[in-house]
């Protein structure tokens, strides 16, 4: 895979292909940020929705 992203050995680089696997190494890295970003919005949702359980949850019965 790494000759597919750089080329065969000994050959001159090829503009193009550098420019793509930048573009590619570019996109990577916002798609790890998304990643990042979106597991800290889950993470906090679930915080919620844990809070919110617990607001429901009644201890004991309201007519004893």
């Amino acid at each position: 895979m790494a000759k597919a992203l750089y080329g065969h050995v000994g050959s001159a680089p090829d503009k193009r292909l550098l420019d793509e696997v930048t573009r590619l190494r570019a996109r990577v890295r916002d798609l790890e940020v998304e990643v990042m970003r979106l597991r800290a919005e889950n993470d906090r949702l679930a915080a919620d929705v844990a809070r919110t359980e617990d607001l429901l949850h009644i201890a004991e019965p309201a007519l004893a």
